[in-house]
């Protein structure tokens, strides 16, 4: 079957670019976005990344530079491919699309938490981590570093919102994630499955993280990180078996959520 060609748009207010619009405001794209059933793929690796993990395309949208250099993939798309120039691109997006490719993605169902962590042994829980960019770092590093699975809280950021799968690169494609319909009483059921809960805080009683998981390497474990500023909600260090910390130095008290999440990973895949 012959892909259909790419087609020329000229106009704003298509209605065929309605995906497109407003991408920069992010209170009207929590909403639209999951209720239409869609997410945004930016740049080429992602998009590519996104459709190698299997999410069917909408459309895409191509300024001309990028259609040509990614003429395989609209020779190969089952979906529309409309090319516009930079300037239409950044005005339909309210942004400069300096990558030159966006493509309206399909959604595809969540896998229980239950299904994640029959399989798992090492997991990231994040607790109301809103800031996308966050988000989308840690699910890179988690990626990188050997994690198997990625726990939300309900009230976590989407992970497929533009923000977090540009700065992810595309990783939360390939790492598998569910959300806790319950928080915390959802982690008990990571810990029936086995899970030792540690809690990451950079409070001065809890345990040096490296020494924690040399004292037992083959315990299947749970790292528990919470928003920027707040962390972890005293109801989440409640529930967890053990607290643990980064030590720090040069006065500094703590690290970026992100930045602690590929540390910590790092120390789960590494144990001394």
């Amino acid at each position: 079957m012959t892909a259909p060609a790419p087609v020329p748009v000229d106009d704003p207010d298509d209605p065929r670019l309605a995906d497109y619009t407003s991408l920069t405001d992010v209170a009207l794209r929590r909403r639209v976005e999951p209720a239409l059933g869609l997410f945004m793929a930016e740049g080429e690796k992602v998009i590519r990344r996104a459709l190698h993990a299997g999410y069917p395309m909408r459309s895409m949208l191509l300024t001309p530079r990028w259609a040509e250099a990614m003429g395989d993939l609209v020779e190969r798309a089952d979906a529309p491919v409309y090319v516009v120039s930079p300037a239409l691109a950044e005005r339909v997006t309210g942004f400069h699309v300096h990558r030159g490719a966006l493509a309206s993605m399909h959604r595809t169902p969540l896998p229980e938490p239950g299904d994640l962590l029959a399989t798992a042994r090492r997991l990231v829980v994040l607790e109301a981590v809103n800031d996308h960019t966050n988000v989308g770092a840690v699910f890179r590093s988690a990626a990188a570093l050997g994690m198997d699975a990625v726990l939300l809280s309900p009230d976590c950021a989407d992970p497929l919102y533009r923000r977090s799968v540009k700065v992810s690169m595309g990783a939360v494609f390939s790492l598998p994630y569910a959300r806790l319909d319950r928080w915390p009483g959802g982690l008990a059921a990571v810990r029936d499955a086995g899970f030792t809960l540690l809690a990451l805080t950079p409070a001065e009683g809890a345990r040096d993280i490296a020494e924690a998981v040399a004292a037992d390497r083959d315990a299947r474990v749970a790292l528990l990180l919470g928003a920027e500023g707040d962390g972890l909600t005293p109801r989440a260090l409640a529930a967890a078996d053990a607290r643990v910390r980064i030590p720090m130095a040069h006065g500094i008290d703590s690290l970026n959520v992100a930045a602690a999440a590929a540390v910590a990973c790092y120390a789960l895949a590494h144990p001394r």
